[in-house]
């Protein structure tokens, strides 16, 4: 299946992220709805996955910190290298910038996906809108 990733800025794309965040993180997880927008929208990157037909597939942000976050691929849509996509995108941004060290929040069930892209848990497991999570750290040779 082919698929692009591309950078987009939020206010013109959040209709389009929103969707995709709300049907992974609200309906599919049960994340409340308030919760899955926030204050640091407007100032991060946003990466959209699309189809060759343009439909929009997946998504993931990063903050200006390094913070990646918001990674979400549609359920018909995974297994196809897509989250793999959007998360080498991120980490060679993060590169591009000098990021040192960037990390995230995952849900535990994804941890082994994190992992394979050298990320290392760090720290006990917290819940984040009632889903077990754990910060993991990208080794800084990695990036």
């Amino acid at each position: 299946m082919e698929f692009a990733i591309d950078s987009i800025d939020w206010d013109p794309g959040q209709a389009e992220l929103l969707s995709i965040r709300y049907a992974v993180f609200v309906d599919e997880q049960g994340v409340p709805k308030e919760l899955e927008q926030d204050e640091h929208d407007h100032r991060a990157l946003h990466l959209i996955a699309r189809t060759a037909d343009g439909r929009p597939v997946g998504t993931a942000r990063m903050l200006r910190d390094g913070h990646i976050g918001r990674m979400a691929v549609l359920p018909a849509w995974r297994r196809h290298g897509i989250g793999s996509a959007l998360l080498r995108a991120l980490i060679r941004i993060a590169g591009d910038r000098g990021v040192r060290g960037p990390f995230l929040n995952a849900q535990c069930e994804a941890e082994s996906f994190y992992r394979r892209f050298g990320f290392v848990a760090e720290g006990e497991v917290f819940l984040d809108a009632g889903i077990k999570h754990r910060r993991m750290i990208l080794s800084t040779d990695e990036v």
